[in-house]
């Protein structure tokens, strides 16, 4: 590894990091805003829900302008914009433009999705390409956790209604680090082959690959006929268009339904799991009538949240492990499959009462969180920047995040109502089926990238 590389993959992994710092922050910011700008539920709601509904757009949006402008443009782009959307919005005048800016975060967030998977898959050895990518997809988790801290760092010294806005700013100065730096960065030379710019692509390989002592000392690029001749039929097809021809179809149901179906299962199950766990974890107060009660269910719930904490940051850490040496197909078909026997255990332990019951849904919930991590939710971010050509790179790893976010942004409103009307144990059940699914999907259409470089899978 080069210093080169080892930029290019630093700079990657801001983007997750602010996802996980502007979402995670969005949650100890919400009372405020809800004080200064008197929202009513459904408000609180819209405002919970625009940063995801612009991760979705912009994942495909401005995500596969990667591939008709380069890679390291629309990276440097996305930070631009980031910085812009996160300076209006500590500057929000009211609640209409709130919403505006926090779907413009989501935007610049979601063109990431793409673009940083592929700064770093297009710049790193094949044989740790899939360890260093998901490590960068780590540090929305770390993003996170930072996210909670400053919102209470702050809170704690400026106990004001406006402290909110203070919050979101404390991430603009690093991201304008960001963007400085990321303008030193080499170009994809996957790119420019791609472009028939065959000078440029060398020239910016020998950037990537500077070391002492010098090696390699010369680098030739050739593009094959055959690729080109590919190109110019497949140019008939334009846009997204393209990730529907015959020799296409198949990376893109394996990139995409897989993932949304993951999606589902994660965002749905972390609307209700911090309740649970805070009764499974001691004696919860149902309905508290003063603020002792009050507190008490906000340390339970804490608690809980904690704990599944743990188990997503060992699960990508086993994820990091295990990537290159099993493969991503059989981590993502396992993990589907654990995914299942954890929401398997969790509904089971409806229909009994006591200890065991509470024990059987914490070994659920752990299992489920653990599994996710290390399979589904790393890999099919993983599978969906590796298995498309060059030319539709950026379109078909964009079009995969979006149609993920689509589950995402369903289940966060349709979850709490189901589990209303259907029920805990019945709700559960059908997300076993949704998870046994994606199992067999990822199975039937499996395309394994691990250890072969992008040529290859080409």
């Amino acid at each position: 590894m080069t210093r080169m590389q080892w930029r290019i993959w630093i700079l990657a992994t801001a983007g997750k990091f602010f996802e996980g710092l502007v979402v995670f922050m969005t949650g100890v910011a919400l009372p405020l805003m809800v004080v200064e700008f008197g929202l009513s539920a459904a408000e609180k709601g819209v405002v919970g829900a625009a940063t995801l509904a612009g991760i979705l757009i912009g994942a495909s949006a401005l995500g596969g302008l990667a591939d008709t402008f380069g890679r390291k443009r629309m990276f440097i782009v996305e930070m631009i914009l980031f910085v812009v959307f996160l300076v209006a919005l500590s500057l929000s005048p009211s609640f209409p433009w709130l919403v505006v800016f926090l779907f413009g975060v989501g935007l610049a967030l979601g063109c990431d999705y793409p673009t940083a998977h592929l700064v770093i898959s297009e710049s790193i050895p094949s044989k740790d390409r899939g360890k260093l990518v998901l490590s960068a997809f780590g540090f929305q988790a770390v993003g996170a956790l930072v996210g909670t801290a400053v919102g209470y760092l702050i809170l704690a010294n400026l106990q004001d209604v406006t402290a909110w806005r203070w919050m979101y700013a404390t991430a603009i100065v690093p991201a304008i680090l960001v963007i400085i730096g990321r303008l030193s960065i080499s170009r994809s030379a996957h790119w420019l082959l791609e472009q028939g710019r065959v000078t440029e692509a060398q020239q910016e390989l020998m950037r990537l690959l500077e070391r002492e002592p010098k090696y390699p000392k010369q680098v030739h690029l050739d593009r094959p006929a055959e690729e080109a001749t590919c190109d110019q039929t497949s140019g008939r097809k334009r846009g997204y268009g393209q990730l529907f021809t015959r020799k296409t179809r198949r990376a893109t149901l394996l990139a995409s339904i897989p993932w949304f179906l993951q999606d589902l299962g994660t965002y749905g199950i972390g609307i209700f799991t911090p309740t649970i766990l805070a009764a499974a974890l001691g004696h919860q107060t149902t309905h508290p009538h003063n603020l002792t009660a009050i507190i008490h269910n906000d340390i339970l719930a804490a608690k809980g949240a904690a704990l599944l904490d743990v188990l997503l940051i060992v699960g990508i850490i086993a994820a990091v492990l295990l990537t290159d040496k099993i493969g991503r197909i059989r981590l993502q078909t396992i993990g589907f499959i654990g995914c299942a026997l954890g929401l398997a255990l969790a509904a089971f332990s409806q229909a009994l009462s006591g200890p065991l019951q509470m024990t059987l849904l914490v070994i659920g919930f752990m299992l489920f969180n653990f599994m996710t991590n290390m399979g589904p939710n790393a890999q099919t971010y993983l599978i969906a920047g590796e298995v498309f050509p060059t030319r539709i790179r950026g379109k078909g790893a964009g079009f995969a995040a979006s149609f993920a976010k689509i589950g995402a942004v369903t289940t966060a409103f349709l979850f709490p109502v189901l589990l209303a009307q259907i029920g805990t144990e019945t709700l559960l059940a059908f997300l076993v089926g949704t998870s046994l699914a994606g199992a067999l999907i990822t199975w039937l259409f499996r395309i394994e990238t691990a250890g072969k470089n992008l040529e290859e899978l080409e």
